[in-house]
């Protein structure tokens, strides 16, 4: 009797085992050392599972027999982290041009850039047609978020602008923004008046739609911040606000001309003040660092020889000269403005930092902005905010957290755990030790889909020949 018993018992426990549920994932990356950018540490010999384009579980367990995957990654050695995001970005250059800014989307993925943030241009229904075919796994390249056309005043600074005369316009200018499906709205200073650059900021408040962007020299960074302004598209507009002399600057409608007056008379005690309210309202600064630097510098380096221009279509490159020409009209007036500024806006940004505000890291890159390449000049901009005297691990949270947090997306974003899109780079060394480790990308994940080193370079060598071609 107790021979059938013990047979019952047996059989019981093998069924139990053969119906046991075996799961079933897109991509399991075994043995990671997972970077956790928020709290500057390391967790070792992590399992990450992946449904499709999402996160589904992590664990420092792995049973082989209870699940099976369609493809493995085995980590040992490696670093795992959330891609990056840059968060200013433009496509831009009008019709002529559209092909030239979709062939450099591959650029940015080889850099291990995996979302970025466009900041307007004229190209939009293309943008939003890109967009639409990399969230469905029909084009390669980052996820794009967009602000659509930049809104700006009668005489817009740019082509495809939205343009806004009086508070009228501002209705619909936002309706047609929100018939884009924008996911932020982005203004100029062409020559928006202050009243309805104050305008836009409310009436999109009152929409529930984020604002950033430039400001009219003719407004107060302040009073836009108690109105609801998100963000600060470069740091001109903080600036302002830390000087004393600001508000009879402004009475002089000086425009841009009043930046070295405002420099000069830079005043760190108020800048507390001012960066305690910025923190406090949760406005976000993009400082674009980078570019800053590479405008200043450009009548003295010699790009010609730059590795990335073999990237760059003929039509973006013809739109490099502009900036060209604007330095050497500054340096003819004997303008000094933009090395001050590169000085001013480097000096701000550790007590921005020590404030809380959050910084965002975007390269500024597109046609028009010269030698600002796509993918290189995230990384720049990285660089520069170190330099400036953050550490790693803040210039990291400033790409890969502060950037889903402008959009409200922290929850899907921003970490290698449970819930998030499968966003990733594998790395041969610890970017949290040093930022050049960024360059030792092994594989980039995109919404679950890995990319080798030698996808990322096979990619590349379709740019060169595209470009080649035209």
């Amino acid at each position: 009797m107790k021979k059938l018993i013990y047979s019952l018992l047996f059989l019981i426990g093998v069924s139990s085992c053969n119906n046991k549920e075996t799961k079933t994932y897109h991509l399991v990356i075994f043995n990671a050392t997972i970077v956790d950018v928020e709290n500057n540490d390391l967790k070792e010999g992590q399992t990450i599972f992946i449904s499709e384009d999402e996160i589904v579980e992590v664990s420092d367990y792995r049973d082989k027999d209870s699940y099976t995957s369609k493809e493995e990654i085995d980590a040992h050695g490696k670093f795992v982290m959330p891609g990056l995001w840059d968060n200013h970005v433009h496509f831009r250059g009008g019709d002529t041009l559209i092909q030239e800014n979709k062939d450099l989307l591959p650029l940015f993925l080889a850099y291990g850039i995996t979302t970025v943030r466009d900041a307007g241009g004229d190209i939009t229904p293309s943008v939003m047609e890109w967009k639409d075919q990399i969230a469905k796994g029909k084009l390669n390249g980052p996820t794009i978020f967009s602000s659509g056309p930049k809104l700006d005043g009668d005489q817009p600074a740019w082509p495809g602008s939205i343009k806004v005369s009086d508070s009228s316009d501002i209705v619909t200018a936002l309706d047609s923004l929100e018939k884009l499906e924008v996911d932020y709205v982005k203004m100029y200073d062409g020559n928006l008046s202050a009243e309805n650059y104050y305008g836009i900021i409310k009436a999109a408040e009152e929409r529930g739609l984020k604002t950033t962007g430039h400001m009219p020299m003719s407004a107060d960074f302040m009073k836009a911040i108690s109105l609801g302004l998100d963000g600060a598209e470069h740091m001109y507009y903080p600036l302002k606000a830390c000087s004393p002399a600001a508000d009879s600057l402004t009475r002089l409608n000086l425009g841009y001309g009043m930046i070295e007056p405002l420099i000069d008379t830079y005043d760190p005690e108020l800048t507390d003040e001012v960066f305690a309210k910025m923190s406090e309202e949760n406005v976000f600064v993009t400082p674009t660092l980078y570019i800053g630097k590479t405008l200043a510098e450009i009548l003295e380096v010699n790009h010609q020889q730059d590795s990335l221009l073999d990237y760059i279509g003929p039509g973006i490159q013809q739109t490099y000269q502009g900036r060209i020409e604007g330095a050497k009209r500054a340096k003819a007036s004997g303008s000094e403005m933009r090395e001050k500024m590169e000085e001013i806006s480097n000096r701000m940004i550790e007590p921005m930092q020590n404030a809380g505000v959050k910084i965002l890291t975007g390269s500024d890159c597109g046609a028009f902005n010269s030698y600002v390449y796509p993918g290189e000049s995230l990384h720049g901009e990285l660089n520069a905010l170190a330099e400036a005297g953050l550490t790693n691990a803040q210039v990291l949270k400033s790409s890969i957290i502060n950037g889903p947090k402008f959009l409200n997306l922290g929850a899907k974003y921003g970490g290698v755990e449970e819930g998030k899109i499968a966003d990733l780079l594998l790395l041969e060394e610890n970017p949290l030790e040093n930022l050049q480790h960024l360059n030792t990308i092994t594989a980039v994940v995109k919404s679950g889909k890995v990319f080798n080193r030698e996808d990322l370079r096979n990619m590349l060598q379709e740019i060169k020949r595209t470009k080649d071609r035209d």
